[in-house]
């Protein structure tokens, strides 16, 4: 009998075959087949976009952030990536007898203060308690809405070979933040997650320049993202290593523990695909935002058939994939 594995929730290769052999088959349907992070549909008042979400972070607090915060950012993010102005969440807490309500309580007050930030209200929650050991501490599951006000169209149908790909900023360190928590390694320099509510940079590109394609890229890291890309698209996708930015404490910790910083999870960085001649100044307005600071123009796409190559420092070609089996599960 074939049992599921933890690597199934990574969001990587065994995420997409779990998701090819159990869900389509039953669950499939035009909108759902094209696995964006949030199904988009019109209403009398416009489109409007409707995602959901679970959390299931490992610890529940961490440098940066905790998993209220995480479910707040995590679910108004996939909004914001389908160019939806985030409105409205649902909250359901299944929480493992025992919790100390003080903790509780913690999560609560940071889920207030994300979705204030993110300007968002939570309008509906649900709370399930369940015997000691059925649940890990706290899981939370999140339903948001939101309203894409301006008119653009987003897929990776609109990508075209030529366009440039630019990452928000410095890539891997919620996942790496949640790695050194696990193992009480101290990451040094004031490591944090980067846990954040992206609408505020989106709204500010959308508006005024031609973006093609949008993701964040949580779990799988911007690896298994820009490899989604690439296959979505029918094109191959061409990444220069030199130019994926990453802090030095993500880049020296990533080569000690033996993982691929590219793999791991962002929780407040998107991807997104532009014309060439746009990529400058896209940048350029993304360097005005503290979340945006780092943001660079990391690839291009080209014609073939749905490769991803990274460019290496050393002037080879190395081919990347979905993330495959195990990397660090319970992330986010």
């Amino acid at each position: 009998m074939e049992l599921v594995q933890l690597g199934h929730g990574d969001g990587g290769a065994l995420t997409r075959e779990l998701i090819t052999r159990v869900f389509e088959p039953h669950l499939g349907n035009p909108m759902l087949g094209r696995q964006e992070d949030a199904a988009l549909f019109s209403l009398p008042g416009g489109k409007v976009a409707l995602t959901t979400d679970s959390f299931v972070v490992k610890p529940l607090f961490f440098p940066g952030g905790d998993i209220g915060k995480l479910a707040v950012c995590g679910t108004a993010n996939d909004l914001a990536v389908m160019g939806a102005r985030p409105l409205y969440l649902t909250a359901g807490f299944i929480i493992e007898e025992g919790l100390p309500l003080e903790e509780l309580e913690q999560v609560a007050l940071s889920m207030a203060r994300a979705a204030a930030a993110a300007g968002v209200k939570i309008v509906a929650a649900d709370t399930k308690v369940a015997e000691r050991g059925a649940v890990d501490r706290l899981f939370i599951n999140t339903s948001g809405i939101g309203q894409r006000e301006a008119e653009i169209s987003l897929g990776a149908e609109m990508v075209r070979p030529g366009d440039s790909v630019i990452v928000s900023g410095p890539v891997g360190n919620h996942g790496m933040v949640i790695l050194a928590s696990r193992m009480g390694i101290n990451p040094g320099n004031g490591l944090l997650s980067d846990c954040a509510c992206l609408w505020p940079l989106i709204c500010e590109i959308i508006e005024d320049f031609p973006i093609r394609f949008m993701r964040d890229a949580t779990r799988g890291g911007l690896a298994t993202v820009l490899k989604e890309l690439a296959v979505a698209a029918g094109l191959d996708l061409v990444v220069e290593e030199e130019k994926i930015p990453l802090c030095r404490e993500v880049r020296e910790l990533a080569e000690m523990l033996g993982v691929d910083p590219l793999y791991l999870a962002c929780e407040g960085r998107f991807i997104a695909v532009v014309p060439p001649e746009a990529a400058s100044a896209v940048v350029e307005r993304l360097h005005r935002f503290e979340e945006g600071r780092g943001a660079a123009i990391i690839g291009r796409l080209q014609e073939g058939s749905g490769r991803l190559l990274l460019r290496t420092s050393f002037g080879g070609t190395r081919v990347l994939d979905f993330l495959r089996g195990q990397h660090i599960p319970r992330i986010c």
